[in-house]
């Protein structure tokens, strides 16, 4: 088991969350689009709309390297002094993170490339999932870092190799 995350954990890490960031902020313009295909336009090119496709693709790619990354390197054991039901919650947390970083991609390209609404809509709950599940991930993160205390952070800012 590692005693930390390698230096391409931690690049991918963050580089996921920039592009999960783009996602969300850069929704509107694809929004607009799909409301105009199902309202038998045809919306105009978009560089906006362009780049949350490849942003999908880009976090769909990640998320799979990542997971493929960390079956090859593992994780690093839990924090010393953490409690142990958090150690399932946590792995519960990060599976469901994974879970709806590849849904959301699948989802969204089947609503965007094959035009399928339930898709669309699937796309639009899942939004909502992913932002609960990062909202307890950075909150798990601040409680390790200001309540607990035990240098958890660190480990996702310096790499172990």
């Amino acid at each position: 088991m590692p005693k930390g995350y390698s230096r391409s954990q931690i690049v991918l890490h963050w580089l996921t969350v920039v592009l999960v960031a783009w996602q969300f902020i850069g929704n509107d313009a694809i929004s607009a689009a799909w409301r105009s295909l199902r309202q038998g336009g045809s919306p105009a090119f978009d560089p906006l709309v362009a780049g949350h496709v490849a942003g999908g693709i880009a976090v769909l790619v990640l998320a799979l390297w990542r997971i493929g990354l960390q079956g090859r390197r593992g994780a690093p054991a839990p924090a010393e002094g953490s409690p142990a039901i958090l150690r399932p919650l946590s792995k519960l947390a990060h599976a469901g993170l994974y879970l709806a970083m590849i849904a959301l991609a699948v989802t969204g390209g089947m609503a965007w490339f094959g035009g399928i609404s339930v898709a669309a809509e699937a796309h639009e709950v899942l939004k909502a999932v992913l932002l609960a599940l990062i909202g307890l991930h950075v909150a798990g993160a601040l409680w390790h870092q200001f309540v607990l205390r035990d240098g958890l952070m660190r480990r996702m800012a310096r790499p172990a190799d």
